[in-house]
């Protein structure tokens, strides 16, 4: 009996040896949410039930640093992410490993005129996205509100107080957004656009995807989001929609190796298992509604009526995103935008809100001089405090001729948001000159 025992004990255990020597687990750092996340993992463990699939939530500022601080071979085996720039950060670093066996012919080399995978092989499109503007049908029909159509709707005197946004210093989807409207209209008109939609927000969010959640809910009537958020919100049953401008960018959200992965053969499955046809179906789901990167008719019947024509709407969009650049004034981007704009909102809303009212008044009693100071006024809140970066995203020159160089200085002091906050007290000055001559 003791060594029938014995011999069932040192089967079980060769059985568990095996079982052990053919499973597998994946580990994916991603900024996904956990509607898609959760989808991806429940699909692949079906597909190889040998294999198990752990996501690590990151933030796309933070993911590149969690994964540089990890010894080579112990790292995360897959990077997925929406920010092209991010990829371009990590190639850079070394941080990426090519996986040319994974990639699916099926799809297209180019988005527009955007490639659509790495042209050294280090990482792949996965999904598109577009940015733009969405809204809630019910709240503009009661607010008697215009759907927006354009970036510059959104600086209108009747969207003030009806508008949001989230910060891009939180949101990598809100930095690609902000970016594109800095390449598609110059840096200092760009920045003027920003600025002048900000003072209509009715708030600056932390999080990017609460402004989508805020359309659907109809607590905002307008949001500046990534396609998918809308796009996700109208197929699960909100009232809304979304608009790509036509100064707007199409750019893949991709996947790729890590470089010093612990596991490198279970991340290329699931790499291979993301660009396959039924990786790029789980995209549609309503509580995803990504757009897949294969065409709609590889996948025969499976895209909802009323998706958009993604690749028709990069063939039209104007802007050709440049990752490189985006990459290399990423930081300076982000600490303009919260220096200006989210530390200093409620100036911001103020002067926004007093220029509005003045021109309105303007309307009804036209006076030459009070023209001529609120297009000052204008100028002055409205103006980018430093210049386009030439060279070093860390040295700019600012409007007043000096050296700003913001990695030198102690973080109390913040010169960009005392130049901004000096703008908005001048054209509030102004504003209420010109008031003073209306109501004359």
């Amino acid at each position: 009996m003791r060594k029938i025992l014995v011999r069932t004990c040192i089967s079980a255990l060769m059985m568990f040896a095996a079982t052990a020597a053919h499973s597998a687990s994946v580990s994916i750092v991603t900024s996904f949410p956990k509607e898609l996340t959760d989808v991806y993992k429940k699909a692949f463990e079906e597909a190889y039930p040998d294999t198990t699939v752990e996501f690590i939530g990151k933030s796309t500022g933070s993911a590149v640093g969690f994964v540089k601080n990890i010894p080579v071979g112990q790292r995360p085996d897959v990077f997925w992410a929406s920010a092209p720039d991010v990829f371009e950060l990590m190639a850079r670093d070394h941080l990426l490993e090519k996986a040319p066996e994974v990639r699916n012919p099926a799809v297209p080399p180019k988005i527009g005129q955007y490639p659509m995978n790495d042209p050294d092989g280090l990482y792949y499109g996965q999904a598109l996205s577009g940015y733009g503007i969405m809204w809630n049908k019910p709240y503009l029909q009661k607010n008697g509100l215009p759907k927006p159509a354009e970036w510059e709707d959104l600086t209108k005197a009747a969207y003030f107080g009806h508008v949001a946004m989230s910060s891009p210093s939180r949101s990598g989807t809100t930095h690609l957004t902000v970016e594109t409207i800095l390449q598609g209209e110059g840096w200092d008109y760009g920045w003027s656009q920003l600025l002048k939609i900000a003072g209509n927000c009715a708030t600056i969010t932390d999080r990017s995807f609460d402004v989508p959640d805020g359309v659907n809910k109809g607590k905002f009537g307008v949001g500046l989001v990534i396609d998918f958020f809308a796009l996700s919100g109208k197929f699960s049953g909100n009232p809304v929609d979304f608009a790509y401008p036509t100064k707007t960018a199409v750019v893949p959200a991709s996947i790729a190796l890590v470089a010093g992965a612990k596991n490198p053969a279970a991340g290329k499955r699931f790499i291979a298992f993301a660009l396959s046809r039924k990786g790029q179906e789980l995209l549609l789901e309503p509580k995803i509604s990504r757009i897949p990167v294969l065409p709609y008719g590889d996948l025969f019947d499976s895209v909802p009526g009323l998706y958009p024509n993604i690749f028709g709407v990069a063939r039209r969009v104007k802007v050709r995103f440049d990752a490189s650049l985006a990459e290399g004034r990423r930081e300076l981007v982000l600490e303009l935008f919260d220096q200006t704009i989210s530390s200093l909102l409620p100036e911001l809303q103020a002067v926004t809100k007093i220029i509005h009212e003045a021109e309105q008044r303007l309307d009804a009693r036209p006076n030459e001089r009070a023209s001529l100071l609120l297009k000052r006024a204008r100028q002055i809140a409205y103006m980018p405090v430093i210049s386009e970066p030439a060279t070093s995203p860390g040295q700019q020159t600012t409007k007043q001729g000096k050296i700003a160089s913001e990695k030198a200085l102690p973080a109390s002091d913040r010169p960009w948001q005392a130049a901004a906050r000096k703008n908005y007290m001048r054209a509030m000055d102004i504003t209420m000159e010109a008031m003073t001559l209306i109501s004359r």
